[in-house]
């Protein structure tokens, strides 16, 4: 089970040489991971396609599990950071907040099976934590998004609720797209999001 603990962000297409397996990996991991719909990964196969034998794999992922916890906890960050990026661009606050949770949807079907990984993988989550750094980006997004968002003197626990309120619907509605239940509409996804109000938490 993925522990929740920060990682550093990957370069991007960053080429493979001696000494740089572990990221030459998780890189091709994810290039993997973006053309399925269901996550499916194995340590040999990601071996044969690097070039390199099963063993020198072993030294970076003793196992499948410890690939899929890393490409999980990558892939919450790199979600974050998408949603940081939409945020700021939208100038912060309950704007900002409100492109944090389209993001989340639209990253969801860009990521399908990225998505399904990560909470596969994610264990029970605090949402009442004040330290950024067990959280994963993405989570950071959500308490901070909160705290921009809600008037000030809210309790702990309701700030939780808030943020709880808000991840179960970005997540939920994010699942029904992915799991075909209602089309993806970009349109409707944002008149979704903007109907929720947390004053009310």
């Amino acid at each position: 089970m993925l522990p929740n603990l920060p990682m550093s962000g990957l370069p991007v297409n960053a080429p493979y040489h001696h000494g740089d397996l572990r990221a030459a990996a998780l890189q091709m991991g994810m290039e993997r991971l973006e053309s399925q719909e269901q996550p499916d990964l194995g340590l040999r196969a990601l071996a044969r396609d690097l070039g390199v034998s099963a063993t020198a794999l072993y030294r970076h992922f003793p196992n499948k599990d410890a690939l899929l916890d890393a490409l999980a906890l990558e892939g919450l960050n790199r979600l974050g950071r998408s949603q940081a990026e939409a945020a700021t661009k939208a100038g912060g606050g309950r704007d900002g907040f409100t492109e944090v949770g389209i993001t989340y949807v639209e990253w969801a079907v860009e990521h399908p099976a990225l998505l399904r990984l990560i909470y596969n993988r994610v264990g029970q989550v605090d949402l009442a934590a004040d330290d950024p750094s067990v959280m994963g980006e993405a989570l950071y997004q959500l308490r901070t998004g909160i705290a921009a968002t809600m008037p000030d003197g809210m309790s702990k626990d309701q700030r939780a609720a808030a943020a709880l309120h808000a991840w179960s619907l970005v997540h939920g509605l994010a699942m029904l797209i992915l799991d075909g239940q209602v089309p993806y509409d970009p349109a409707m996804v944002r008149k979704v999001v903007l109907m929720t109000d947390f004053r009310d938490c």
